[in-house]
């Protein structure tokens, strides 16, 4: 899967995934969407992100999930 707006440059965020090549991690965008800020807020917020951005944001996290396996399984507990 191709993403034309998340980018990863080592001289730009020490190579975490960007958008467009902005300093604007994809974790960051994702981390205000996930503490409840709306689409709206965040573009009014940072003028220069374009709602395009935000979709494919998501759309990358979704990628990402898919291929990532977490044991959310409790501790054992230890006797």
């Amino acid at each position: 899967m191709a993403f034309a707006r998340i980018t990863m440059d080592p001289a730009v965020c020490t190579g975490k995934a960007c958008i467009r090549g902005l300093r604007f991690p994809v974790a960051r965008l994702l981390s205000l969407l996930a503490a409840g800020e709306t689409r709206e807020s965040v573009l009014n917020e940072y003028r220069y992100l374009e709602r395009e951005d935000i979709d494919e944001a998501l759309r990358y996290a979704a990628f990402l999930a898919e291929d990532l396996a977490v044991d959310l399984s409790p501790p054992a507990e230890q006797e």
